[in-house]
């Protein structure tokens, strides 16, 4: 990771605290005095400031419920961002694992761990997302069976990945897709010939959405280990309000 990200990780240090520290030269990497903030630097490192090691926080984990009309970001744009009123604390160092587009709901992922939330958006990895989408018109016969081999979408060289559909009823269905192209859900379904009026994440991997809107908790380290082998967690999974 980054030299001031590190040193934000281990210290009470705001990001623009961290760099104004390492550029004075008070941060050493194994020994020798390193001025610059963009320097990568590993946990096995042995880093200091002002003489005093730095060890790191433990990586967070936790998943939270994305009320429509809000960004994956850290910021405000068009959009508030998902962290205004969550309550989670310290978001600045924080990342979704898969963004969803503002006006889609459910489950996000986020983290500080860089290498885990590679492990879940990496396209070879081919991890499932389920979404609920409701749609403007009743599905067509034959719909599933066009998923299930593959959709060329506008614009695209190769066919998506094949995608389970299962129907709740004429206007609400289950899709589950292990890709995350560009408005993938929604462009699927206008290639079919309808048009998505509602979209939920409902699941990712073996994480399920179970809690309220706006609401956040911690995965448990099973759910962190499911994404791939983790050496820690936070083992805390208490539902946090909003």
């Amino acid at each position: 990771m980054r030299l001031d990200k590190f040193v934000c990780k281990s210290t009470a240090l705001t990001r623009a605290e961290a760099i104004s520290q390492i550029q004075q030269g008070r941060v050493s990497v194994n020994g020798a005095v390193e001025v610059s903030e963009r320097t990568q630097v590993h946990e096995n490192n042995r880093i200091t400031l002002v003489g005093a090691q730095l060890t790191p926080r433990p990586f967070r984990y936790m998943l939270l419920h994305k009320p429509a009309n809000t960004v994956c970001s850290n910021v405000d744009e068009a959009y508030p961002s998902l962290f205004n009123g969550s309550g989670i604390p310290d978001t600045e160092a924080l990342h979704v694992a898969g963004r969803l587009d503002a006006d889609t709901t459910g489950l996000v992922l986020i983290t500080d761990d860089g290498r885990w939330s590679f492990e879940i958006i990496r396209p070879d990895r081919l991890c499932e997302k389920v979404y609920r989408v409701g749609l403007s018109r009743p599905i067509h016969a034959g719909v599933a069976e066009r998923f299930a081999t593959g959709l060329l979408l506008q614009g695209e060289a190769k066919p998506t990945q094949p995608a389970k559909l299962e129907i709740v009823n004429p206007r609400e269905v289950l899709l589950t897709i292990t890709e995350g192209r560009y408005h993938q859900v929604k462009r699927m379904f206008a290639a079919v010939g309808n048009r998505v009026r509602s979209l939920h994440r409902a699941q990712i991997g073996a994480v399920r959405l179970d809690v309220s809107e706006g609401q956040w908790r911690y995965l448990t380290p099973d759910e962190v280990r499911s994404f791939g082998d983790q050496d820690t967690a936070t083992g805390a999974a208490a539902v946090t309000p909003a």
